[in-house]
């Protein structure tokens, strides 16, 4: 595959720009974005909306719309070895 650099830019409806004269055969492509840094746009990403949850308990009805789900690196068996040691008062280092 054949590398080439060329300035462009997003216009307002989304759609990739170039702003160069291109030389190269007609054909596919596969284009990589890399935006400029220094950029004075605010970027907004569109809220997602959570699906509601159902559960038998009532005490639980508008807990889970109120929480926000677990990152995605979250490390569920180091959670609960700390809970675990946490519980169980455990001093030695590991």
């Amino acid at each position: 595959m054949q590398a080439y650099k060329f300035k462009g830019k997003i216009d307002s409806a989304g759609n990739l720009v170039i702003t160069e004269s291109i030389q190269i055969p007609p054909g596919e492509v596969e284009v990589i974005v890399l935006q400029v840094a220094n950029s004075t746009e605010k970027i907004t990403k569109p809220e997602l909306e959570t699906p509601k949850r159902r559960t038998k308990i009532k005490a639980l009805e508008g807990w889970f719309e109120k929480t926000q789900p677990a990152p995605p690196d979250f490390d569920l068996d180091g959670a609960r070895w700390e809970a675990l040691k946490e519980r169980f008062n455990v001093g030695w280092v590991e």
